[in-house]
């Protein structure tokens, strides 16, 4: 089997999108025909997810003040920056009628074989977590989206991390801070990793472009054919640019669920417990746990992770930290259960008051949620 291979690099975030929608559309036409590509964004670009509202994830003021492009993507997720750092990755294949393929989890798993694969041959051993994250050492080196056109063509995306500038980041994307400090870009710092900083090396961009074809054509027994956008192609992805990716339609189009912010402490003999909360309605966006205590920076990052896009109900809450407490009891023995419980709780009730008054302070988080809707 034949796949087309496409290299671009320093897009514009419309024609980045717009490309990767028309690859789609062609693998669910008649030739169904399957293409990867591998390209980067013109530093820099801020990308939503499909169904985020943009005034809560970016800062729009610092976007337009130092002329970052931003744009929302088909696939859903969470807000990301992309420049020449960030590697994009597409895979587009025939999608109709294949129910073999499974649910987002599994196509998101499956697909990004050829990621893991590339990120072995630097000596990176990464897994998929949670719910559409890469992760190595529990800290996540790539964010995946899944997305199905109508004609049928199924679009993977990903975002690898060859390296990133995280205090660009924090000033680009709204985060559960309330002010950027050394401390919060060490937080964040905890929970991201790059390939750079995991292979020691200064890998470049197209050392990594080549692995992952390597990969993906090792990976799925394919060969890749290296191919440059037609004529045709590039009309299809101009006119989409103008009548959907340039649109303020598009770009600031609002869902119907509202967004809040809230924050809860509790002060214990083991120290002071701070979490706030990023929520959409009654769902868990984000948590953010901090404090003056003592437990290792991955055990807080797999609570955090495991309440990312869940249910605000309190008891589902509690089941899922304590089974987390189950897993890790000795890492997690200096922050009392109950005292986490209570402080998750003031900050959901914070957040529903605030959401719930006429002013509303709500913004976005670093972490990608799923957003499948395969």
């Amino acid at each position: 089997m034949m796949w087309r291979l496409i290299a671009d690099d320093g897009v514009p975030a419309s024609f980045g999108l717009a490309a990767d929608e028309v690859l789609a559309q062609n693998a669910g036409g008649e030739t169904g025909q399957a293409a990867l590509r591998l390209y980067t964004y013109r530093p820099w670009c801020a990308l939503a997810g499909r169904f985020q509202n943009i005034e809560n994830e970016l800062h729009l003021d610092y976007c337009r003040a130092n002329g970052i492009e931003i744009n929302r993507r088909p696939t859903g997720g969470g807000a990301i920056i992309m420049g020449s750092g960030q590697l994009g990755i597409a895979l587009t294949l025939p999608g109709r009628g294949r129910r073999t393929y499974g649910h987002a989890r599994e196509l998101m798993a499956r697909f990004s074989a050829g990621i893991r694969s590339a990120l072995a041959e630097f000596g990176i051993e990464a897994g998929f977590r949670r719910k559409n994250d890469l992760e190595v050492g529990g800290r996540k080196i790539a964010g995946l989206g899944i997305y199905r056109d109508p004609a049928g063509g199924l679009l993977f995306h990903a975002s690898l991390l060859i390296d990133l500038d995280i205090s660009l980041m924090l000033n680009i994307l709204k985060t559960p801070f309330e002010k950027i400090s050394d401390k919060e870009i060490k937080t964040v710092a905890g929970r991201i990793t790059t390939m750079r900083r995991e292979s020691g090396t200064r890998v470049t961009l197209q050392e990594v472009r080549r692995s992952i074809a390597r990969s993906y054509a090792r990976t799925f027994d394919i060969t890749l054919a290296p191919d440059e956008f037609s004529p045709a192609e590039l009309g299809r992805i101009y006119e989409l640019q103008q009548k959907k990716y340039n649109t303020a339609g598009w770009i600031f189009q609002e869902s119907s669920v509202a967004d809040g912010t809230g924050g809860g402490k509790v002060k214990t003999p083991a120290g002071l417990i701070d979490v706030r909360v990023a929520m959409a309605g009654k769902m868990l966006k984000a948590v953010h746990i901090s404090g003056d205590f003592f437990a290792p920076e991955s055990a807080i990052a797999e609570l955090e992770g495991r309440l990312r896009w869940h249910s605000g109900d309190a008891g589902a809450i509690e089941q899922t930290v304590r089974a987390v407490y189950a897993e890790k009891e000795n890492e997690l023995a200096g922050v009392p259960v109950g005292a986490l419980l209570r402080a998750i709780s003031r900050a959901v009730a914070d957040s529903e008051h605030r959401m719930s008054g006429e002013k509303k302070e709500p913004y976005g988080c670093f972490v990608t949620p799923e957003g499948s809707h395969v």
